[in-house]
């Protein structure tokens, strides 16, 4: 049976998710989880939620699935202990750091892979499974033919995004908040700036960004066919009683296996939705059709809400049930065994029966007064009761043998099991592998790649992959510069072939290193032969996440740029680092086109429309321009160009490597910047940002 979890912004969020159906709740403690914004659950009471969904028969899950600075790591950890202590059936992490930091000290805790890590491959699944995951949460975006493949062959659990709010931005992968208003989705503060207008174009102001709510209730029959291990509903920031109705009706069409009524529907509708729902990921087909938003007008649907508040206020709507087995016999002390549906099974002793005065005890009385289970959470499925003839107990007897065995099988339900926990390795401070600093450069163009730009000898240049065509390499092959093919942050199982056969080709065009996005690039990494190089896509953040890398057999990597300069400073240069110093730094990447939503156009990507520039326009009139990128995906760039080559205190924060990031450049305009770079001459554009460098994100 499919797994339903439902969110638990907080106390009642949860009962009203466990009193209507859900299997398992996942929900916030403290500072480090991707809804800081919700209520969330404070350390004490953690214990307590997980004792009272245990004890209904409902797991919980711990969301710890932010990216963590190594100052914050040391709270991660007592988290991770004060979790694995009360019980928690497993913690959902994003950061490097904070699954190797996980697998170290509390090794026996099961541990999910967010949707954060930006799993979407087969080869991800695997090696997120080679990296300790039990589970791990697919990617919203991908399709019912791409799931499918993946849970045929899967090594581990697969969860899939049921129902509920849709990021425009592949998950992971965005910084718009970030970079805009220093909230960081990252962090767990998204300031949803998707759901703002834009225009594209130059046209009229719209919502390009702001994606219909999911909802697969109609797929539950196939989902299920095809090995879906866990359904996931979104909702950590909605009201309780929206997760009572959602909860309640995904679980009858889970039990049931079966598609919504007409009516299930129209609850959903009512209890939320952006002017309808999509399931246009699932069938594979992205467009227009997707966008629709919340109007501020839309009424609180009453009614449904306050029938959803009252059943689970009561608390009645989720039962045990038990079997129950009772003995008297002349002579011995009474007996009431109880074993629920988990193979838990608990027995308590009685007074000795006495001879009957008056009446003595008879079968229907006993089942009547061994049934009164009202005030526990248990309920008597079947009561079979052995009693001689012509015996006698004092009524206290009986409800005193009751209460003692369902107390005892309480306490069974929700004692914690015994984990280890180990002290987490001191990392010992290592000296960096750079002499000094050097400026590698990232090209978006073939046309960028000059004489002049390559006279300035850049230690490495990025190509990216799907344009190697436009590159001719060869003249420079003889220099000093290493070429790197740069791979898609985002590559489906289907698009699999084709990237490996780009990757064959600039290989051959004479790229002797390969930039890695993702965990399910790694294999094919590997495979090429060629040296292995992280990218931004990976969210590094800590000490921890390095080392990881490292054993990853990775020989550098690019820290986040949501990092300040004093956090790249104290990292632990177990790789060599590579911060982005120049350019403008990527927002989002989107799996609807951008282009192709706009202007209806029919092209494979990279061709006609893809080779034109366009662009977004907020409501102050900033400008982000989009990019086409593998896949028919956009990538939306920052209004303003990161400009650092003034400044000087980066410079010493031990990096190996500045990223010089040419994206809208002009070919002289990159070969000018490099040189501003190198020699410390600079030339501030118009526009520019300092970008995170120097005031971080929440």
């Amino acid at each position: 049976m499919m797994e339903l979890l439902a969110p638990a912004g907080y106390w009642e969020a949860m009962t009203a998710a466990v009193q209507n159906g859900a299997d398992a709740v996942y929900l916030g403690c403290g500072g480090w989880n991707a809804r800081r914004g919700a209520k969330n659950f404070s350390e004490e009471e953690l214990p307590e939620a997980v004792k009272y969904c245990h004890l209904r028969g409902v797991k919980v899950y711990l969301t710890l699935n932010t990216l963590l600075s190594d100052r914050e790591l040391p709270e991660a950890e007592h988290m991770l202990r004060l979790a694995s202590r009360c019980g928690v059936d497993a913690v959902i992490v994003q950061d490097w750091g904070a699954l190797a930091l996980a697998r170290e000290v509390v090794p026996d805790l099961p541990l999910h892979g967010s949707t954060q890590m930006t799993v979407h491959s087969l080869d991800g699944v695997k090696q997120a499974a080679k990296l300790g995951m039990k589970c791990v949460v697919l990617g919203r975006e991908l399709d019912r033919e791409n799931i499918r493949f993946i849970c045929q062959n899967s090594p581990i659990a697969i969860e899939v995004f049921g129902h509920g709010a849709l990021c425009m931005c592949w998950s992971g992968q965005c910084a718009m908040s970030a970079l805009i208003g220093g909230r960081s989705g990252n962090r767990g503060l998204c300031a949803q700036p998707c759901r703002l207008p834009y225009g594209f174009d130059g046209g009229k102001m719209g919502r390009p960004l702001s994606l219909k709510d999911a909802c697969l209730g109609e797929s539950i029959p196939e989902l299920m066919e095809m090995g879906v291990s866990v359904l996931k509903l979104e909702g950590r920031m909605k009201r309780p009683e929206y997760v009572a109705v959602v909860t309640r009706v995904y679980a009858g069409l889970i039990r049931e296996n079966r598609t919504p009524t007409k009516k299930e529907m129209r609850e959903l509708e009512e209890a939320f939705s952006r002017e309808g729902f999509t399931n246009g990921y699932w069938m594979g087909k992205t467009g227009p059709h997707m966008f629709g938003m919340r109007s501020e007008k839309a009424a609180v649907p009453a009614e449904l809400f306050r029938e959803a508040k009252d059943a689970y206020e009561r608390e009645t709507m989720r039962r045990v049930p038990v079997k129950m087995e009772a003995e008297i016999r002349k002579g011995k002390p009474a007996q009431l065994c109880v074993t629920d549906g988990d193979g838990n099974s608990v027995c308590a002793v009685g007074p000795v029966a006495e001879a009957a005065r008056s009446k003595p005890l008879e079968m229907d009385g006993l089942k009547a007064r061994f049934g009164k289970t009202g005030g526990t959470v248990f309920e008597a499925a079947s009561i079979h009761v052995t009693v001689d003839g012509g015996l006698s107990l004092p009524v206290s007897g009986i409800n005193g043998m009751r209460r003692d065995a369902l107390e005892k099988l309480e306490q069974c339900r929700t004692v914690p099991p015994v984990r280890r926990e180990v002290c987490a390795e001191k990392l010992e401070r290592c000296a960096s592998t750079a002499n000094a600093l050097s400026y590698t450069v990232s090209l978006a163009r073939g046309n960028q790649l000059t004489r002049e730009i390559m006279r300035h000898k850049p230690s490495v240049a990025y190509v990216p992959v799907e344009r190697i065509d436009e590159f001719d390499l060869k003249p420079y092959l003889d220099g000093e510069c290493v070429f790197c093919a740069a791979l898609p942050r985002i590559c489906k199982d289907s698009e699999l072939p084709e990237l490996t056969v780009l990757l064959q080709k600039a290989k051959s065009a004479g790229c002797l290193a390969v930039e890695v996005q993702n965990i399910g690039q790694l294999e094919l990494a590997v495979k090429s032969g060629l040296a292995l190089r992280g990218g931004s896509g990976l969210n590094v953040f800590n000490s921890r996440s390095l080392r990881e890398l490292k054993n990853w057999g990775l020989t550098s990597a690019v820290v986040s740029f949501e990092m300040r300069y004093q956090q790249i400073r104290d990292l632990i240069p177990f790789l060599p680092c590579e911060a982005l110093v120049y350019g403008r730094l990527p927002l989002m990447i989107t799996e609807n086109c951008l282009v192709r939503n706009a202007l209806s156009c029919k092209e494979s990507h990279l061709k006609g429309c893809c080779r034109k520039s366009h662009e977004l326009r907020d409501r102050r009139g900033e400008v982000f321009p989009v990019m086409s990128v593998f896949g028919c995906r956009s990538e939306i760039q920052n209004s303003k160009v990161l400009f650092l080559a003034d400044q000087t205190d980066w410079r010493k924060c031990g990096l190996a490597f500045g990223r010089l990031r040419f994206t809208t450049e002009q070919p002289d305009v990159c070969s000018d910047v490099l040189r501003q770079y190198l020699e410390g001459e600079a030339e501030r554009p118009a526009e520019f940002t300092r970008g995170l460098f120097y005031r971080g994100v929440d």
